[in-house]
């Protein structure tokens, strides 16, 4: 009775093993398209372990990088190509390369001097100079350097069979590692394979002709460079003329300054706007009795970030009134705090644009990638010739470095809202509106803030950067303390900088549960 039950069981998973089986092989078979059968066995075989499997690959073997690369294992063979071109490299120098040549290249340029000192010793002979006993040992110097040198050499020129076999060696052992790892690589990659069919399988006649073209260019043009050292001038330096950077730094003056001529009133306009936020700020910050400004900072820290933090911020403005920081640290905040809400307010608006337009966001994006990168000493030469030195031009400067975050951090957060919400709002009638500012954003929000937080840190580390086209601030102090290599004051003030990021982070951050 019980064998009669566990029969038809039994066959139906032989029949699912079976078909699994050839499944697996007709996959197989299409992945590799060449040598079907060889790579099924030794699939099968790394496939029963889950440990590396060690199996031979004799055309992968021989054929090294350019199999990979044709295989589209790109990120084996790279490695395997930069050790291959380092072991023929090696082959190449030693049987027929000139090693002695830089040494002989010495040898040249010291005999040059040496001739030189052997006229002014001969001619301070004839002449009974004082000068005679420094002349000869000059000239004894000169040719014992000489002598070791052309040893040198020689001894150079003997290695030239121990360094090819080094290289032989190499190339050896790199061969056989690569015949070791294909199998397993590749089966790894028909993984990937199976579960996305867009990853290139087969061996392409395309791919393995462009594998095979631009491993022999690598591979010739470093032996030919090591080989034979200053022999080809195209290898040794890009071909390039003077004219070309004269031209493009002609172009580029030419093109600031009909940007200059042309938009006077727009930078105006921005630089009044950036003054009146400026201004504003300062008129809060450092016009206002001191105990007021630090009383509010420890309080909305307190209502923030909870009792501890605003006890640690009260430490902090304690330290920046007694060492005498108190007015530069709320320059500073004014200086921050119109660049931090300028970008803000472009920012996260910027962000909420983009969130849900991808082709306009990949079009920015590359511009983003532009400012963070860019080192802010190159963007600072068109910020001070469209608005001069001072405050507004630092404001700019700040923002370009700074205001990348919150859009980005923004559309990540935008993004991020599970599509099950939105929709069970809009299932219950709710409109863009509301979608927006009661489902989006309040799920955003956590993003939204860290993009606030990035930005603020980011314009704070341009402080000191700022302070080099007439902000003021602690910038300017620890400036000073880079001139005149006052330590003390630096680190001083540096720190003053810190408790102010300090205590902006918590304000914006709150209690992180």
């Amino acid at each position: 009775m019980t064998e009669a039950t566990q029969n038809p069981l039994d066959a139906t998973d032989t029949e699912a093993a079976l078909a699994y089986a050839a499944e697996r092989r007709e996959n197989i078979a299409t992945f590799v398209r060449t040598n079907p059968d060889y790579y099924i066995a030794q699939f099968d075989k790394i496939g029963a372990s889950s440990k590396f499997t060690a199996t031979f690959n004799l055309f992968a073997g021989l054929f090294g990088p350019v199999w990979y690369g044709a295989r589209g294992l790109w990120s084996w063979a790279l490695p395997f190509l930069i050790i291959e071109a380092l072991a023929l490299v090696q082959i190449s120098r030693g049987l027929f390369g000139d090693l002695a040549a830089d040494a002989f290249k010495r040898i040249g340029s010291i005999e040059g001097t040496l001739e030189l000192r052997r006229k002014q010793l001969a001619a301070a002979i004839e002449s009974g100079s004082e000068k005679v006993d420094v002349y000869e040992r000059t000239v004894k110097s000169l040719e014992d350097a000489i002598g070791g040198i052309r040893a040198e050499a020689v001894a150079l020129s003997e290695q030239g069979v121990t360094i090819a076999l080094t290289g032989l060696a190499l190339l050896v052992i790199v061969k056989i590692v690569q015949a070791t790892v294909a199998n397993w690589a590749l089966e790894t990659r028909f993984s990937e394979w199976l579960s996305d069919r867009t990853v290139r399988s087969g061996l392409p006649i395309s791919q393995i002709i462009f594998s095979a073209i631009f491993m022999a260019l690598i591979v010739v043009a470093a032996m030919l460079h090591y080989s034979f050292p200053d022999r080809f001038t195209l290898l040794s330096q890009f071909p390039t003329r003077p004219e070309f950077r004269l031209h493009s730094i002609a172009w580029v003056e030419g093109f600031f300054a009909s940007a200059v001529a042309n938009g006077e009133a727009l930078f105006d306009f921005i630089t009044y706007g950036i003054r009146l936020i400026l201004d504003a700020l300062e008129l809060v910050f450092v016009s206002t009795p001191w105990i007021v400004v630090a009383s509010l900072i420890v309080l909305l820290t307190w209502l923030t970030a909870g009792v501890r933090t605003a006890i640690w911020s009260s430490a902090f403005l304690a330290y920046m009134g007694l060492l005498g920081f108190w007015e530069k640290a709320m320059t500073t905040l004014a200086l921050l705090g119109t660049a931090a809400c300028l970008s803000i307010l472009i920012g996260i608006p910027l962000g909420m644009f983009c969130a849900r337009r991808k082709r306009f966001y990949a079009v920015i994006q590359p511009i983003m990638d532009f400012m963070q990168t860019m080192p802010a000493f190159v963007f600072m030469i068109p910020v001070i010739a469209f608005f001069g030195t001072g405050k507004p031009a630092a404001v700019v400067t700040t923002m370009i470095f700074g205001g990348t975050p919150v859009v980005r951090l923004t559309v990540l957060g935008l993004r991020g809202v599970p599509e099950s919400v939105r929709e069970a709002a809009i299932a219950f009638g709710a409109n863009k509106w509301y979608l927006l500012t009661r489902v989006d954003l309040p799920l955003a929000s956590p993003s939204i803030r860290a993009g606030i937080n990035q930005t603020i840190m980011l314009s704070l580390a341009m402080v000191v950067v700022a302070s080099l086209i007439g902000a003021k601030g602690l910038g300017e102090d620890v400036l000073e303390a880079l001139q005149y290599a006052n330590v003390g004051q630096g680190i001083l003030a540096g720190f003053a900088i810190l408790f102010c990021a300090m205590i902006l982070d918590r304000i914006v951050q709150g209690k992180r549960k």
